[in-house]
């Protein structure tokens, strides 16, 4: 059995609409879910037994993905065994200043959300700007370049220079998926 706590607010889009989504979860993964909308904790388990012995850290990264502002529909996308979960604490960079925080939060997500929308662009990852979180969906080549670009926002370097390194970082993850289908002949 794993448990996690997810904000409160939140646990109205892990159940959906008449509980669509907790249904959907359920019934995609074998899991059984158990939300106390009052605290947020979640508890899964598994009355079955799973050919998929991914599927208890699929089903938490879904769950924690949903917990950090992502809509349902993109959280499922982990269910992919190629989809990753990254989430960044401002906490850990800031502590408790709540405006640094909130000022980075600013700087990552843009004037009219003009910066966070390029960097999802360009890498094909998803961002979301959640309390004092940074959270990023995309297959694993996807999430690096725009890890690097919100890393560089976050260290103060202007937005042009994020964008190079994430261009940088594209490049290079370009280059050597290229020799990897070169060595194996494709």
């Amino acid at each position: 059995m794993i448990r996690i706590r997810i904000p409160k607010e939140r646990v109205g889009a892990l159940i959906g609409k008449e509980g669509s989504i907790k249904s959907k979860i359920e019934e995609l993964t074998g899991a059984n879910l158990k939300i106390d909308s009052k605290t947020g904790e979640v508890e899964i388990s598994f009355p079955k037994e799973i050919d998929d012995p991914l599927i208890p850290i699929k089903v938490e990264r879904i769950i924690r993905a949903i917990g950090r502002g992502f809509s349902p529909e993109k959280a499922l996308d982990l269910l992919s065994d190629d989809y990753v979960l990254e989430i960044i604490d401002l906490r850990a960079i800031f502590g408790d200043n709540k405006n640094a925080i909130r000022r980075i939060k600013g700087r990552i997500i843009g004037e009219g959300g003009k910066a966070r929308l390029y960097i999802e662009k360009r890498t094909g990852a998803k961002i979301s700007v959640y309390g004092h979180t940074v959270s990023i969906i995309g297959r694993y080549y996807n999430v690096i370049p725009a890890k690097e670009a919100i890393m560089a926002l976050i260290e103060g370097k202007s937005h042009s220079s994020a964008y190079r390194r994430m261009e940088k970082e594209i490049a290079q993850l370009k280059e050597a998926q290229f020799a990897e289908k070169r060595l194996l002949g494709e």
